[in-house]
């Protein structure tokens, strides 16, 4: 009776013990983490700039399309994060609506260069191409820099890709109601995604600029790769109630997992 006892005890103790150094050796697996970027600076001539009332709403639907996925975010406008140290800890950044001048100093604009050439995703939406309008590397990593937009109105917009995350589950011709948004300074690099159909935007300023540049179409989404890190821009999303849309989240989230290489 005795020997079975020390048998069960012995038994147990081995049973914990495996317990134990299996929680030991499991390697610590880490979350994915963004930072969702909002600041909204002065512009060039030092005046306050347009802050669109979307953000509120951005920040929700990002934080819980990031959440579906097991991503986790945080979210500021505080610039003073952008320090090499701060900026290791995330995976990508999203520039959601943030607008103008958002650095302060030298250091915090090399912090974020190094950050994009050590490999950090980068993620803009809507007016995050017209910030830093007086940075050409800032041009070339979201794609172009934003010139001005058409008044707000119904449009066509044009897969001219299908094959990308974002733009997959779209018709070839994808109805929204935003400001069609015009760039230069386009990088040639950026694989352009959608584009609107410019015979469905009503402007007046169209002969103008953007004119005849890509005849009757205009890129509003891309993505490319620049300097070792993976970039998506897409100009829609001005009005706050676009957040709420199952197709616009879809595109986000599109854009989001495939700059973080979480294609499925």
């Amino acid at each position: 009776m005795k020997k079975t006892l020390l048998f069960i005890c012995c038994l147990i103790l081995a049973v914990n013990l495996q317990a134990n150094n299996t929680e030991d050796n499991d390697p610590v697996v880490k979350k994915t983490h963004v930072l969702i970027f909002t600041k909204n600076g002065l512009s060039l001539n030092g005046e306050k700039g347009f802050v669109h009332k979307n953000i509120p709403n951005s920040i929700k639907a990002l934080k819980e399309i990031c959440k579906a996925e097991n991503i986790d975010t945080d979210t500021s406008e505080d610039v003073s994060l952008f320090t090499e140290e701060t900026l290791a800890k995330y995976d990508a950044i999203i520039f959601s609506n943030a607008n103008n001048e958002v650095f302060d100093t030298e250091d915090q604009r090399a912090a974020f260069q190094g950050y994009i050439k050590g490999g950090g995703g980068f993620i803009a939406i809507h007016s995050a191409n017209a910030v830093e309008r007086d940075w050409p590397w800032y041009w070339e990593l979201v794609g172009g820099k934003f010139v001005r937009h058409a008044p707000h109105q119904k449009f066509d917009v044009v897969v001219v890709d299908k094959n990308h995350l974002s733009t997959y589950f779209l018709d070839k011709v994808w109805k929204v109601n935003d400001e069609c948004y015009f760039s230069n300074n386009l990088n040639p690099d950026i694989k352009v995604l959608l584009a609107a159909d410019l015979k469905t935007v009503e402007d007046k300023k169209k002969v103008e600029y953007p004119n005849d540049i890509f005849g009757d179409y205009f890129p509003l989404c891309w993505s490319h790769e620049f300097e070792g890190a993976r970039q998506w821009y897409t100009a829609l999303g001005h009005d706050s109630e676009t957040y709420d849309d199952p197709t616009f989240r879809k595109h986000l989230r599109g854009g989001i997992l495939w700059v973080l290489k979480m294609e499925k």
